[in-house]
């Protein structure tokens, strides 16, 4: 009887999906704040299983509490796992509960693991003539599998057959107890055989068949590999008897206890009401099956994929293309740094399930002949180019700038997949097709390293072959137009959302290519000058930790820190880490450092170490050769707010508060005839809670003008402005923007050098003249609590999954995020706008003078000397004018021949 005839059934293993679930899904809660996300995961993967399978016969295992005999062998198995979190632990009860009502047997056995149950059932079926599937996540269930019994993940929707653990394991099922002996198992805390991993035991077992095998001829391995072998020879029949699965279990059931029962409709519906999952309770009606109601994912469709290999095939494509009203477009090149990126080949479709690939640049034995490169651009530059022609993609900004390395200006961006996704919810899922396609699409695409490999073996792109590349990259336009239609119909309906889309972040992308590709002069003789400094510097600091530790130690070394530190200067404690050592992270020391020493030396020889390696040293080697100049990145889509953020180099952590930070900047300069411009918005922040709270005080110290600092000054501490001292003034910063940031009164403490006492005393004299901000800010927290979400001043939102959870830590933190994010979304969005408009003006009127970077509230520019009266009118109008707000938006403007100077 072949497997596909054979009655199935169908084996969940509960415990494994369950920490799953947990750690893969945001943070859900129903309206009493109870979490509920690994309750929806794991019942969500069980309707879909029976959807799938339709298989009268199912059975969902959890490990029972309390030891296994496995601990009993072993007293140090598992030893290394830490405790249950406590916000998964009580959904333990109501996913058992649910499950249950669901008519789906539910089986815990003790003194044994689920694995163990799983074992001797699967077993036990395939004895009665059944076929098995087994639901896992788990590596050690491939010794189960037979031409019986399959495993399936559900979460990542992959299969294992006999031939697939082969594939994945380099061994058979059988050998997978001595594989995993060998390896050991680290969650486990399985010894193995230091030194051995996945390759090696696969080699040896390929060779000597069995552990045992293999330790009977272990004078034959060679090298470190067989010293490590002979040197855990005693432990190796320990290993291989903690990695077995136990099948010989004698089980109470038959497999009529393993068939499904009819649901409980009223303690379903009971448990869906309290647990919040409203959409499942609105499809249960008077049948007794559970219907799927895991969200709707769009028809996809069948993949037509073709690889175009003749004029005569690339012309049929071109034609449709320009008949095409939108067309998904898509570049594969040769490296991912857009300024060395040549193209290898490109990818469109313009229906749903059809897709194309020109390869135009593979290079490897016996390649088939392409099309020439130079002639296809040159056939789609007019298309390209075309400023009436919209053009879709995932991340086109970087596709735009490697057509520019071909002397192509990709116009008429009308989409892009990863903003749509961005906008739509900045922190559902990150925002790269392959995690896009399977949110929203339900599909597992092709992932680059299975065409290119991993690590050390991956080879780069050219040298794919066409048969692996042209799915691959089809793939990438199809999914994209198939992502466009969806993401798309969501955001239409938010217009909010779908206004800040098409406003702001589309436009902005050709914006921020410009601004790349100016790049920023970089004085590479200054830089290594301040490494010297800083090197001799950094030495000093050692020197002198050494002499306060009264011994040599490793600063780079948290373990020999912490020696230092609490075994022997007998330091307080004031945190651990999860394995319950002393801490000596950052935020730790610095605590440490108000009283101590040697902790203020440890933070400052770390920043000036980072310092020295993430830009000084670093910077001259991101030159580009042939523009001698710094070309950052931008990006769009990483910050929740809606700011950008920049990577090599990282523009937005070049520290300003010390004097190394300072001299950095120094080193980028203007080209000669020009000056740096630095045009800073000031106080944003604070002059939109301003406008948010409507605070009659701040709004009355922003209208007329005053030092905001020196006024709350005068408000907090009842003086004349004309007393407030400059220790005053500074007391007043922290606290105003302490307070924006959600700082405690031990935060303030801290930073002031006070009491929490005289702290809090602060801040409550700081509400009291300022109630319009305690008010905003009291409302803004229930307005998340009810809505789930926070909004800019342009309709951005950012979701807020923890804002009810029971887990005080990460509810606190939620609340602090919704009173911050409106204002720094809403500053992201200003500067975004100022960008644009700036952009505008420098594209329209063409002065002499470019945008070439951003950095925080700042816009920074290269501007030459004899405009720089003309520049600073316009470019500090058109920053002024960015959005209107109750109070007026102020721009400082410096200038100089340096970053340093102009800021």
């Amino acid at each position: 009887m072949s497997q596909q005839t054979k009655p199935r059934l169908i084996l969940v293993d509960g415990s494994s999906f369950l920490y799953r679930a947990y750690h893969a899904l945001p943070q859900l809660s129903n309206s009493q704040g109870e979490p509920t996300h690994a309750v929806y995961g794991v019942s969500g993967m069980l309707r879909k299983l029976i959807a799938n399978y339709q298989s009268d016969y199912i059975a969902v295992v959890f490990d029972a509490p309390g030891k296994t005999f496995r601990n009993d062998l072993y007293e140090h198995y598992k030893a290394h796992r830490p405790p249950m979190p406590d916000d998964l632990r009580v959904q333990i009860e109501p996913l058992h509960k649910l499950i249950r009502a669901m008519g789906l047997p539910l089986i815990m056995e003790p003194g044994v693991e689920a694995d163990d149950v799983l074992g001797a059932l699967a077993q036990y079926a395939q004895q009665q003539g059944f076929s098995v599937i087994i639901s896992t996540c788990d590596k050690d269930m491939a010794q189960l599998v037979t031409e019986d019994i399959i495993l399936e993940n559900t979460m990542s929707n992959t299969r294992l057959d006999i031939q697939g653990v082969i594939d994945k394991f380099g061994v058979k099922p059988e050998q997978i107890i001595d594989y995993l002996a060998l390896t050991g198992d680290t969650s486990d805390n399985i010894p193995g055989v230091p030194k051995v991993g996945p390759k090696t035991a696969a080699k040896w077992l390929a060779q000597y068949g069995t552990v045992e095998n293999l330790i009977a001829c272990a004078d034959e391995i060679k090298g470190h590999y067989g010293e490590s072998l002979r040197a855990n020879l005693v432990q190796l029949p320990l290993s291989k008897q903690l990695t077995t699965i136990k099948c010989d279990l004698h089980l109470p059931y038959v497999m009529e206890h393993l068939k499904r029962q009819p649901i409980d409709k009223a303690a379903l519906k009971d448990l869906l009401t309290g647990l919040g999952f409203l959409s499942w309770l609105k499809t249960l009606d008077n049948s007794a099956e559970i219907e799927v109601v895991v969200e709707k994912k769009p028809a996809v469709c069948a993949p037509d994929y073709e690889i175009i290999l003749t004029e005569q095939r690339f012309n049929y494509w071109f034609e449709q293309l320009e008949k095409a009203s939108l067309f998904a477009f898509d570049t594969e090149t040769t490296s991912l740094d857009y300024s060395k990126a040549d193209i290898v080949g490109v990818s469109f479709a313009v229906t749903a399930g059809k897709a194309a690939y020109v390869p135009l640049a593979h290079d490897y034995p016996g390649v088939p002949n392409q099309l020439d490169r130079t002639e296809i651009l040159e056939k789609l530059r007019p298309l390209l180019e075309r400023p009436d022609k919209a053009k879709l993609g995932q991340n086109l900004k970087y596709d735009m700038h490697v057509l520019a390395n071909h002397g192509i200006a990709l116009r008429c961006i009308a989409h892009d997949t990863m903003l749509e996704s961005y906008v739509l919810n900045s922190t559902a899922t990150k925002h790269n097709m392959d995690d896009l396609a399977k949110e929203y699409l339900g599909v597992k695409t092709i992932h680059y390293e299975e065409v290119a490999g991993r690590g050390a073996k991956q080879i780069p792109f050219q040298e794919v072959s066409l048969e692996q590349a042209g799915p691959y990259a089809a793939e990438d336009a199809d999914i994209t137009l198939q992502l466009h239609r969806v993401l798309m119909a969501k955001l239409e309906q938010h217009p909010s959302l779908h206004k800040l889309y098409t406003d702001i972040e589309i436009p902005l992308i050709s914006v921020l290519a410009r601004i790349e590709r100016n790049g920023v002069l970089i004085d590479t003789a200054m830089l290594a000058r301040q490494s010297l400094e800083l090197a001799g510097h950094i030495i000093a600091i050692e020197q002198l930790t050494h002499d306060l530790a009264g011994q040599t130690f490793n600063l780079g070394s948290p373990k020999q820190i912490q020696e230092i530190l609490y075994d022997r200067q007998k330091l307080p404690v004031l945190r651990k880490t999860p394995t319950g050592q002393p801490s000596t992270d950052e935020s730790v020391l610095q605590e440490l450092a108000l009283t101590y020493p040697l902790p203020k030396l440890i933070l400052e020889y770390r920043s000036l170490s980072k310092l020295k390696s993430t830009y000084i040293d670093k910077l001259p080697q991101q030159l580009d050769a042939k523009t001698g100049r710094i070309h950052t990145s931008y990006h769009q889509a990483i910050a929740a707010t809606g700011r950008l953020s920049s990577s090599d180099p990282n523009l937005q952590n070049i520290p300003i508060r010390s004097e190394e930070g300072r001299k950095i900047r120094q080193a980028f300069i203007a080209s000669t005839g020009y000056k740096i411009v630095a045009a800073d918005y000031s106080q944003i922040e604070l002059r939109i809670m301003a406008h948010l709270s409507a605070d009659d005080g701040l709004m009355k110290a922003f209208t007329e003008g005053h030092d905001v600092h020196r006024a709350t000054a005068a408000e907090v501490f009842s003086i004349a402005p004309d007393q407030v001292t400059t220790d005053l003034r500074r007391s007043a910063k922290a606290i105003n923007f302490g307070l924006i940031y959600g700082m405690s009164s031990f935060g303030l403490a801290q930073q002031l050098g006070l009491s929490r006492t005289q702290a809090q005393a602060y801040i409550d004299l700081y509400f009291s003249r300022y109630p319009g901000v305690k008010n905003y800010m009291d409302s803004i927290r229930k307005l998340a609590r009810e809505q789930g979400f926070v909004e800019t001043l342009f309709g951005r939102r950012l979701y807020l999954p923890e804002i009810n959870s029971r887990n005080a830590a990460s509810r606190q933190y939620a609340e602090r995020t919704a009173i911050n994010a409106p204002m720094q979304g809403t500053a992201a969005d200003i500067i975004k706008r100022a960008m644009l408009a700036t952009d505008q003006w420098l594209q329209q009127e063409k002065p002499d003078a470019r945008m070439i970077m951003q950095v925080h509230d700042e816009l920074v520019f290269e501007v030459a000397e004899d405009q720089l009266d003309y520049c600073t009118t316009y470019i500090r109008k058109i920053m002024c004018a960015a959005a209107e707000l109750d109070v007026p938006l102020l721009v400082d403007i410096g200038i100089g021949n340096n970053w340093d100077e102009a800021h």
